[in-house]
């Protein structure tokens, strides 16, 4: 996948390094050997179990820590190189299995020191050649014991399956018939035949390993191929005398084991990207979220900071979690890489138009500030007064600049408004001090008129307020404070009086004098009129016209007396 901005790259599971407990074995095209038996005598002590006869040269990478020993001796065995030209008399002869501090090494007969072996060198066209073996043997001047296997039992089982002619050639019966495996001149049968034993218990061994691996621990598809691949190709045509149609039957069956893993791990794998996948599509459907906010509604700190620790989620998702396919990986992050551009970009267009903003803000108040500070020295306390309101409504309709300019330019604002009504403040406090003794002439004044109330004599009370009134004129101003009170208990005793004027005015209106008469002259017509008929209902007998003669009678009588009373109060 192309890799994108903050997408961190994660290894694929293909390049995992080789597994712990498995050895690595080196190309079987390489043949350098240790030439004398001193120095395979250091080698083998250097490697504990590591076998290096005479008739092959495989060349074995050093093995994990965990790997056993049986499995580092599988490189396959290539022929002597007996018969090579410019190799010296003295051919190299068999070295011990065992560490050289074991008996079995220190009871080999001495030999002389050989001429160093040649390394045979590329052809022109670059590859090594490969020894074959000799027609004649070459003769040995002494040879070591090989020391027994660890498990006899098997080692003789495994030595049935071999044979060795009388120059030292060692074969193997197989289904396909008899195969030479390798040359090991001047030694017993026994001898010959227990080196190329081990090697098959070494190969067995690495099968059993293979085995309880594959049913015991949690082997990685990827290691289960490269094991079976290995083990193929070391039981091809191994050098090694045994019962390698048995071998074989064995990694054949655990193929079908492997096979079955192989499968469980597949659907694992799935299931592990499927909930990758809804992992992944959360923490792109979140940013999304974030992103389509609208940007006069969104936090744009929190949010950012969201959108962090999402990105991080992804990082280690894409690290730690398992691979998803690549269509899907990529549609994703296209995904959370538009959620996050967009984001960005809505962010960057609203600091800017809040830049804006707060420059043209910043522009209005400076100048709102300079008219507030020419201001705050009027002396024209009420127009000055007014003057500062709109200033102040102007204000808030100025927006917002930076707080560092808004906070220092309300301070310049607000100190000239404070001057302005302090200076105000003082002065009407001296006022108030000089007003001090009008208010105790017009408390005195409230006292006389307010004991008009209730009235009594209308006349009398008219008289008298009209001459309360005009001492409170003369009185002058009182202290701002008291202005109000003093003003509505006035109020009252004059609003009592011009009340009850009106209402006497109601009672004397000819008019409606005139008018309570005729109603009364029409309700006392209608009143006879609805005597006469009950006295006739009550001679015909008839129940319901006499209740309902009696029931508007009685109706009329009331309006009647309402009515008489009315024009009473009329006539006074």
């Amino acid at each position: 996948m192309t890799q994108t901005p903050d997408q961190p790259t994660v290894p694929d599971e293909g390049s995992a390094g080789q597994a712990p407990d498995e050895p690595t074995v080196a190309d079987e095209a390489v043949v350098a050997e240790t030439a004398t038996p001193e120095a395979a005598a250091d080698e083998v002590a250097e490697t504990p179990e590591v076998e290096a006869p005479v008739t092959e040269a495989p060349a074995v990478e050093a093995p994990a820590a965990e790997a056993p020993a049986a499995e580092v001796a599988d490189a396959p065995v290539v022929d002597d190189v007996v018969g090579e030209p410019a190799v010296d008399d003295a051919a190299a002869e068999p070295v011990a299995d065992e560490p050289a501090a074991e008996p079995a090494v220190d009871e080999a007969p001495a030999a002389p020191t050989p001429a160093p072996r040649p390394i045979p060198r590329p052809r022109p066209g670059g590859a090594i050649p490969v020894p074959h073996p000799p027609a004649t043997p070459a003769p040995t001047t002494a040879s070591a014991p090989v020391p027994p296997p660890a498990d006899a039992a098997e080692a003789a089982l495994a030595a049935t399956f071999g044979n060795v002619d009388d120059e030292g050639n060692v074969s193997v019966r197989e289904a396909a018939g008899e195969r030479v495996v390798g040359q090991f001149p001047g030694a017993t049968q026994q001898e010959a035949l227990a080196l190329y034993v081990r090697r098959y218990l070494d190969l067995q061994a690495k099968v059993t390993l293979f085995e309880a691996r594959l049913t015991a621990t949690d082997l990685s598809v990827k290691e289960i191929d490269q094991t079976l691949g290995r083990l193929t190709t070391e039981l091809a045509e191994p050098a090694a005398v045994g019962d390698l149609d048995g071998l074989r039957a064995r990694l054949d069956a655990l193929r079908v084991v492997a096979a079955e893993r192989r499968v469980a791990a597949e659907a694992e794998r799935v299931a592990a990207r499927a909930v990758a996948v809804e992992s992944r599509t959360a923490i792109v459907e979140a940013a999304e979220k974030i992103a389509e906010t609208e940007p006069s509604r969104i936090q744009w700190r929190p949010a950012g900071e969201q959108l962090r620790l999402l990105l991080d989620q992804w990082k280690d998702a894409q690290r730690n979690g398992p691979r998803l396919d690549r269509p899907t990986e990529e549609s994703l992050w296209k995904r959370f890489s538009h959620a996050r551009t967009t984001f960005d970009r809505e962010r960057r267009h609203f600091f800017a138009e809040l830049e804006q903003r707060n420059s043209s803000a910043k522009v209005a108040k400076e100048k709102l500030v300079a008219d507030a500070e020419r201001l705050q020295h009027s002396t024209d306390w009420g127009a000055t007064a007014g003057a500062f309101r709109d200033l102040m409504a102007q204000w808030k309709l100025a927006g917002r600049a930076s707080r560092s300019d808004d906070d220092a330019l309300w301070a310049r604002f607000r100190a000239a408004q404070d001057a302005f009504f302090a200076s105000r403040d003082a002065q009407n406090a001296a006022t108030d001090e000089e007003y001090r003794a009008n208010l105790e002439v017009k408390e005195a004044l409230l006292v006389e008129a307010e004991a008009l109330v209730p009235i009594s004599d209308l006349n009398a009370a008219k008289q008298a307020i009209r001459g309360i009134q005009d001492r409170w004129e003369s009185a002058g101003k009182v202290p701002r404070a008291d202005v109000q009170r003093v003003e509505a208990r006035l109020r009252a005793v004059e609003t009592t009086i011009r009340e009850s004027e009106q209402a006497q005015w109601t009672r004397s209106n000819p008019e409606t004098r005139a008018r309570a008469e005729g109603a009364a002259a029409q309700l006392e017509q209608a009143i006879a009129g609805l005597e006469a008929d009950l006295e006739k209902a009550k001679a015909a007998g008839d129940k319901r016209k006499i209740a309902d003669a009696q029931a508007a009678l009685d109706a009329r009588r009331s309006w009647l007396e309402q009515v008489q009373r009315a024009a009473s109060d009329a006539r006074g």
